[in-house]
């Protein structure tokens, strides 16, 4: 590698362990934490893990190649790469992915002022033992949230405003922390008394479960909201890479490390409450994302031998975890903005002060931050059904070839990959139908009870605001196109790729 890639003032990744790690720092989020050991627990664990392992492979993996192609082509975020990669007339589809991850944004903010929140008091000593669940009944949906949350947008809004090295700086302190902490806590899970009957719950499958179909469809799920993948924020880290770095190799790398610490959780969590409390294991693990972490885990740790030092590293593992996912977040939209002509200075004071505010509401309403959540959340597999049309668009195998086993790549990808984008297509279309269908109140409006279209998880409600999105995204595609084409595209040291839909060097 040239001497210049190399080179503090490049904006590149200096090397392949700090893009990884800030790659890692971007997938390992609270869903790894809070949502894994949950929806393990809930969907036959074992038999949720070949599900999920499987889906690593047909989901994350594949979409995880196209975004780190993409970026890596284009050095633009998902509008400028869609341009470049499907046409201007799907820039519209990099905008949806673009505003689905910043939307999430706005609430994820909210995640972190959780987070940091509890960190404090697990730190002090505050979160009260004999009232299970007080500091969040006090704390969540309050006014008390603001200050923490415009703290949490400082802090990353602090990291993005030093560009990619500071982001690979954090990274670099950040992640390696972050596994430290998980795998203490793990190790001394496994070591409480009947921590083994976690274990066995957790890895010993029960194939009958397999036959059960909602176990395959919680295990793509984890793989859409837990790896980043289809988000748009590894094409905008991907944008970062050095010219000869890798592609299939670093998506196998990330896809493997994120559920590797998805697994360190779920050892954490179901051997701790399979050892401390095994009578109400159901009702812990089906408490929700955050009943389990804010109101069950304090309670476990409070029953466990030094469990206030293991409380404080658990809260902050989950507080760096939010944090590295929020900076990606921010990153994803600052890029978007300077694609479009913004200068990057205003577009980071921008996204701070917009995403702070966007995120008031979430931070004051349970429904609000659930509706959010739901809509955005679901908005997600969109996204990942709007990548693979991209990849169709330009040419399954053309992709592969041109793209993906490039001349400095060090393993190369197979056809099954071809196959593996046609099928994120039907992958996606039944995660959205069947979300839809479940839990978005189709069921119940087929029974009558129309209501249930406009709660916070209501079909109407969630299509009414995908619409109101994507109408503005068709009705912005031109502009959007060309201001994209005239700002972005071009790297200091890399120079730009070429001009127009499918161009390859």
């Amino acid at each position: 590698m040239a001497q210049s890639e190399s080179s503090p003032s490049t904006g590149l990744f200096s090397s392949r362990w700090g893009m990884m790690l800030a790659m890692l720092g971007m997938a390992v989020g609270t869903g790894n934490i809070w949502r894994f050991p949950r929806v393990v627990a809930n969907n036959g664990g074992g038999s949720f893990l070949i599900a999920w392992a499987c889906f690593l492979l047909l989901w994350s993996v594949p979409l995880i190649m196209v975004e780190l192609a993409m970026g890596k082509h284009a050095r633009q975020g998902p509008i400028g790469a869609f341009v470049k990669i499907a046409g201007r007339k799907l820039a519209w589809m990099g905008a949806w992915i673009a505003w689905t991850s910043t939307a999430i944004m706005f609430y994820y903010a909210v995640v972190m002022a959780w987070t940091l929140r509890y960190t404090w008091a697990a730190l002090v000593g505050e979160i009260p033992t004999a009232e299970p669940g007080g500091l969040w009944e006090t704390f969540s949906y309050s006014w008390a949230v603001l200050p923490v949350h415009a703290v949490s947008m400082a802090l990353g809004i602090w990291v993005v405003a030093r560009g990619v090295r500071g982001i690979e700086a954090a990274s670099r302190v950040l992640m390696p922390t972050l596994i430290l902490m998980v795998m203490v806590l793990a190790i001394r899970a496994v070591t409480l008394p009947g921590a083994v009957d976690g274990l066995n719950f957790m890895f010993n499958p029960n194939l009958e479960q397999l036959a059960n179909y909602r176990v395959w469809l919680e295990a793509l799920t984890q793989n859409a909201w837990d790896t980043g993948a289809g988000w748009g924020l590894i094409v905008a880290y991907a944008i970062y890479m050095r010219k000869g770095e890798d592609t299939a190799l670093n998506a196998f790398m990330l896809g493997f490390g994120n559920n590797s610490v998805s697994l360190m959780a779920g050892i954490m969590v179901l051997c701790t409450v399979f050892s401390i409390m095994p009578d109400a294991a159901a009702e812990i693990t089906g408490a929700g994302n955050e009943g389990l972490t804010f109101i069950w885990v304090p309670q476990l740790f409070a029953l466990m031998p030094l469990g206030r030092i293991f409380m404080f590293l658990f809260f902050l593992a989950l507080l760096f975890a939010a944090w590295t996912s929020l900076v990606s977040m921010i990153e994803l939209a600052v890029r978007v903005l300077a694609d479009l002509g913004v200068d990057r200075r205003k577009a980071i004071w921008l996204v701070g002060s917009v995403g702070f505010l966007l995120g008031v509401p979430s931070a004051l309403s349970a429904d609000v931050f659930a509706n959010q959540d739901w809509v955005w959340g679901v908005g997600l597999m969109v996204s990942g059904l709007f990548y693979a049309i991209a990849v169709l668009k330009f040419g399954v195998r053309r992709f592969r070839e041109q793209l993906i086993n490039t001349p400095d790549a060090d393993i190369r990808i197979g056809a099954w990959w071809d196959w593996a984008i046609r099928f994120v297509v039907v992958q996606a279309v039944v995660l959205v139908c069947w979300w839809l269908y479940t839990e978005g109140g189709v069921r119940q409006m087929l029974d009558g009870e129309f209501g249930a279209a406009f709660s916070p998880y209501g079909v109407l409600n969630t299509l009414i605001q995908w619409g109101a999105a994507i109408v503005f995204f068709l009705i912005a595609n031109d502009w959007m196109a060309r201001r994209t084409e005239a700002h972005g595209g071009t790297h200091p040291e890399l120079g730009a790729p070429p001009a127009g839909p499918g161009a390859i060097p």
